[in-house]
């Protein structure tokens, strides 16, 4: 990737761990905000539909500059892109933070989006590049720590936040944090680059935006605004047909934007379907699991917040011990035994009731969490492992950008599924009475209809799972592939030197 980085014997440790600060300061705003959206709403005078687009938006502005961080990765050195990146970061932080009007917090949130984009694909390929295959499961794994400690916090440390301050704290909380890494980054970081020809294909760039942008945006809409929105099939349909261009476009390219090619091998190509799949899946306890304690329950948002916290911090702590796991025994055994606890957990999520006890939800969802923490990061990693170090920077970016819009599509397709099922279960029970309901039996319609809509989803949710079951058998430990690149030049060589 780099000199520095490249030529070093002993990793970067270093830079590692000013690129991990970064990073979890990028993905703890994330999570912070959700619970914030009420009283946003309530201050600035906005609806629900104005005010996700703060986590729309966030989420698409993600979608259109991950797949340009391979060739950001390759044509610019580390120090200067984690500088861009977290100054950027910052100074969204500060104009979220002195927002008094909505499109104002929504340009703050937009320029944060903007360099937490590059932020995790640059420490991936930092991760990849600096140690050898036989260790990267145990670095990945301390990577995965940092990164899943976030969402941990996330929405305890908000609840607590919005309880005793206004939302804004948010914000200038994170603030001094992040400029202090910048300021760390500015003095600490000095890896140079030698100078890149390389020049970024604008036409990809804007086939790229309407690509990935029109996915995530009509899937992430679908919820909100019913499949049978403009909004929705128009956004997927134009998304659809430019993506198909794109790839298209990239393969008659020398030196193309985000590499295909990565899908040429067996085993990122399957590591990033269990991904994709899993990711969907993922996104039952994340989305559901909420809806059902705060709505249903009547539980608080802090208390709810509490509830998930065991699950999150047993899937970052359990990271590091994946990771040395990984690097002994493969990621086959580990992703078939995670995913077997993630099968039998949400299928029991699925059988939900008004009295399923706090403590009960809580042990279920943290267990379901320990089995993901054995599926996503050694996947993936043994994924990464087969592709030669020039397809590095291209294989990260495809996987940030496929979790991307696999959680669009994981979120949108549960949401269809409580939904549709919600709607047909009133109907069911309002048949099923004999006398005309009154107001207060409506209510306990609406209720009981919606748990069992909310069960039916997570008995998709499992089924889907399943189907990632079935593709972990196929797994095999990777090695680093031949570059094809490099083998077509060998010849080349041996025969100028016979020439001369």
């Amino acid at each position: 990737m780099d000199n520095t980085i490249g030529k070093s014997s002993r990793p970067p440790y270093g830079i590692i761990a000013i690129l991990m600060v970064g990073a979890f300061i990028a993905f703890l705003n994330n999570t912070l905000l959700n619970i914030a959206l009420p009283s946003i709403m309530g201050e600035l005078k906005v609806g629900p539909s104005t005010v996700q687009w703060l986590t729309t938006g966030f989420m698409l502005v993600n979608g259109v500059l991950i797949p340009t961080s391979a060739f950001l990765i390759e044509k610019y050195s580390v120090r200067r892109l984690f500088l861009v990146a977290m100054g950027l970061f910052t100074i969204g932080t500060v104009v979220a933070g002195m927002a008094h009007a909505f499109p104002l917090l929504l340009a703050g949130r937009m320029l944060q989006a903007s360099g937490s984009a590059v932020m995790m694909p640059l420490l991936m390929n930092v991760m990849l590049v600096s140690f050898p295959v036989e260790k990267r499961g145990t670095a990945m794994g301390m990577f995965g720590l940092i990164l899943m400690a976030a969402p941990a916090i996330g929405p305890t440390l908000s609840g607590w936040i919005i309880e005793h301050y206004d939302w804004r704290m948010l914000f200038h909380f994170i603030t001094p944090i992040a400029a202090a890494i910048f300021i760390l980054g500015f003095f600490l970081l000095k890896d140079k680059k030698e100078k890149s020809n390389l020049h970024l294909d604008l036409f990809s760039l804007i086939l790229s935006s309407l690509g990935f942008g029109g996915v995530l945006y009509g899937f992430s809409s679908a919820g909100n605004k019913g499949w049978d929105s403009i909004h929705v099939y128009g956004a997927i349909t134009v998304g659809v047909v430019t993506l198909v261009w794109f790839i298209l476009r990239q393969a008659k390219l020398e030196r193309p934007m985000l590499n295909f090619h990565v899908f040429k091998y067996p085993m990122f190509a399957l590591s990033s379907s269990i991904t994709m799949v899993v990711n969907m899946a993922m996104f039952s306890g994340m989305l559901l699991l909420p809806i059902y304690v705060q709505t249903l329950r009547g539980i608080s948002p802090m208390d709810a917040g509490l509830l998930m916290l065991p699950g999150a911090l047993a899937m970052a702590l359990m990271s590091p011990v994946t990771g040395r796991l990984f690097d002994k025994f493969g990621g086959k055994i580990l992703a078939i035994i995670g995913l077997s606890i993630m099968i039998v957990t949400t299928f029991l999520f699925s059988k939900l009731t008004f009295e399923t006890g706090y403590t009960h939800l809580m042990i279920l969802h943290a267990i379901r969490m320990l089995g993901m923490s054995m599926v996503m990061m050694p996947v993936s990693t043994n994924g990464l492992n087969q592709l030669p170090k020039r397809f590095y920077p291209h294989g990260t970016a495809m996987n940030n950008t496929l979790n991307q819009v696999s959680g669009a599509i994981g979120t949108a397709l549960l949401v269809t599924v409580m939904s549709t099922r919600t709607e047909t279960h009133a109907t069911e029970i309002a048949k099923s009475l004999t006398t005309q309901p009154t107001e207060a039996m409506k209510l306990q319609i609406e209720a009981q209809a919606m748990l069992e809509g909310i069960n039916d989803a997570f008995f998709i949710a499992s089924i889907i799972t399943i189907l990632a079951f079935i593709l972990a058998f196929f797994i095999k430990r990777s090695t680093e592939s031949e570059d094809p690149q490099q083998e077509t030049a060998k010849p080349q060589v041996k025969s100028k030197l016979v020439g001369n």
